[in-house]
Parts: C-alpha cells; structure tokens; sequence
C-alpha cells in the first residue's frame, strides 16, 4: 500500500530560479558569519549548512572558496559605498566600516594586501581595487580640515584600526577597534550595518 505524505512531512515546493537570490543573500551572510568564527578555511559545506542550502546550491553561486569571500567583501565595500553616497556623516560612515572590520577576517586581511603579503597577483589586485573604492568613499564624506585629511592619512587610520581588531568575540572586536578610533581622536557613530 502506497502512503502518499502529510502536509506536516511533505517538502517544501522547489521555488527554482524565484529561490536563487535569497539562497546567495543567505549564503553570503553564513560566509561572513563563519569566517568571522572559524576564518577563511572553514568548510564551505558549514557556509552551506549555516544557509540552510545544500553545497550544490553553493556551488551554483559561487564556484570556489574564493568566489564567495570576494562576494563577502563586495558587499562590505558596496554598504560603506552606499553609507557614503546617502550622505551620511563621516562617523556613521566609519560606524559601518566598524562593524564590518569586527565580523570579517576576511575584510581586514583585504585592507592589508600589498605587493608585500604574499598573496597571488589577481589577489592584490582585488584587494587593491576595494582598498581604492573605501578610501573613496570616506573621502566623500571627510570634512574639509578633518584630521584625517592628509593624503595617507585616512587609510593609515583605517589599517590602524584593522590591525587592533582582535578577540574571540564580535563585542570584544568591536570595542577594541573604538578605543583604536577613540585614540587617534576619531569620532565614530552607532557600529551597524548598513540596512536596505
């Protein structure tokens, strides 16, 4: 005798395509959220798990490990762009900045690859791309005579602050890297992300 499932066992209905820009937002926000915990080696089948997706999906998206850390980073890059481009003031700017220094290993490790790291050429050249479009976009929003105005000033500040973004915990990371602005002298407003 055939048993045919009960709404309460039946699987959800394969939403195909309508699915596919939820489960890469989904994905996106695991990645960030594992590698900010376990760094950039963790498995990708923990990413896919933590979306709730299984590693075909993954895989669908992004094809290596490192197609979805670069997805990562493009989307911190793109919320300190919009924070800019909205108007914000310099310290809401640099709240958003902060609070993705304090989720992402991943981003820190950007904001510090030069000719020197060791990283591959298409890596620094990435790294170098995005390191460009945040100083950009915080000098859309530094006032003119801000302290940081100089010309390496601001991302000097920047790597500064990365570099004292340390701790096991995101509210460890988070108040280390405001005492580091507090001692340049650096105001810094609510550490969020940005919203749609």
């Amino acid at each position: 005798m055939t048993q045919h499932p009960t709404a309460a066992t039946r699987r959800p209905a394969n939403r195909g395509p309508k699915a596919a820009a939820g489960n890469r937002a989904a994905l996106i926000s695991a990645a960030r959220e594992i590698y900010a915990s376990q760094g950039l080696d963790a498995p990708l089948s923990t990413i896919a798990r933590r979306a709730g997706v299984g590693q075909a999906v993954l895989y669908r998206h992004f094809p290596d490990r490192d197609a979805i850390a670069a997805a990562v980073l493009e989307e911190n890059v793109r919320q300190i762009e919009r924070a800019a481009a909205e108007g914000s003031a310099l310290a809401e700017v640099l709240g958003v900045l902060t609070w993705h220094l304090a989720r992402s290993a991943a981003f820190i490790s950007l904001l510090h690859a030069d000719e020197a790291s060791g990283h591959p050429r298409h890596t620094r050249a990435f790294a170098r791309d995005m390191h460009d479009r945040v100083e950009h976009a915080l000098r859309e929003c530094l006032p003119d005579g801000h302290r940081l105005g100089g010309p390496d000033d601001l991302m000097l500040a920047v790597s500064m602050v990365s570099g004292a973004v340390g701790g096991p915990t995101h509210a460890q990371r988070e108040h280390r890297a405001l005492a580091a602005w507090g001692l340049l002298g650096v105001t810094v407003g609510p550490v969020r992300p940005l919203r749609d």
